[in-house]
């Protein structure tokens, strides 16, 4: 039987802003798209980044959150440019996104924009929010991502401002720590060429693999495991707990 694969992409986007007022994409544009792809648990190296010309300015609220400048993003591609690629990047995958319904709905926006009738997001991807999971897990706790990955021991000393790309790429170790419990595993690249080619541009976290604690038993323990093992022996005959004699291996 062959095993299903399971592919998921972690995502996150950078605005030109929010509407404080209403709904919170309306009057703004995506700049930024960064997205990580994980297949069975595993970066596989393939991953999704491209800055966006808006419709509009960037507001300076938005501008100190993320450092991106309307003259960087002047010559940039429209989000009519790269739909196409985005949309076969991300379809029939799960998206893991920190407060999911920030950034789907942007991109659900950015694609009713378009008139080419595309539907919502949700209708061709499973959405799951790594926030919500976060809230279950600590509630009552802060739970951004910053705060995750100290509780977990993720590096983010390089997230001085936010960033697509990079928050995806640390998103991707905060979700694979809560879902498995695997605070110190390193989850290898798969490909050496792209690994080559993203170790210059987002700082890949390596983590070694930890060996489990040994605790033995002391002697007093020992004397009384086996005082119990005598006991159990004596009421039924043998024990489970005791290697078998040679005419009981037979």
């Amino acid at each position: 039987m062959s095993t299903p694969i399971t592919r998921q992409i972690v995502l996150d986007t950078e605005t030109t802003g929010m509407n404080k007022l209403g709904v919170h994409y309306e009057g703004h544009n995506i700049i930024e798209i960064g997205a990580v792809e994980v297949i069975n648990r595993r970066l596989t190296g393939r991953n999704f980044h491209v800055y966006i010309k808006p419709e509009r300015l960037v507001d300076p609220e938005a501008f100190e959150v993320h450092g991106i400048s309307d003259e960087f993003l002047e010559d940039c591609p429209s989000f009519a440019d790269i739909a196409d690629e985005f949309l076969e990047y991300i379809r029939g995958a799960e998206l893991i996104i920190h407060n999911a319904s920030f950034d789907i709905g942007f991109m659900d926006y950015e694609f009713r924009k378009l008139n080419r009738d595309i539907p919502p997001t949700e209708t061709f991807c499973q959405i799951t929010d790594s926030l919500a999971m976060a809230r279950e897990l600590f509630p009552g706790k802060r739970n951004n991502l910053d705060a995750l990955c100290d509780r977990y021991l993720i590096d983010n000393s390089k997230r001085t401002l936010h960033g697509a790309l990079l928050d995806a790429e640390i998103l991707s170790d905060v979700y694979l720590a809560m879902t498995g419990g695997q605070t110190a595993l390193a989850f290898s690249m798969e490909g050496e060429s792209s690994n080559e080619q993203e170790q210059n541009d987002i700082q890949r976290i390596e983590r070694p693999v930890s060996g489990l604690r040994v605790i033995r038993a002391t002697a007093e323990e020992v004397a009384e495991h086996e005082a119990r093992l005598d006991l159990v022996e004596k009421k039924g005959g043998h024990c489970l707990w005791r290697p078998a004699s040679n005419d009981e291996a037979v």
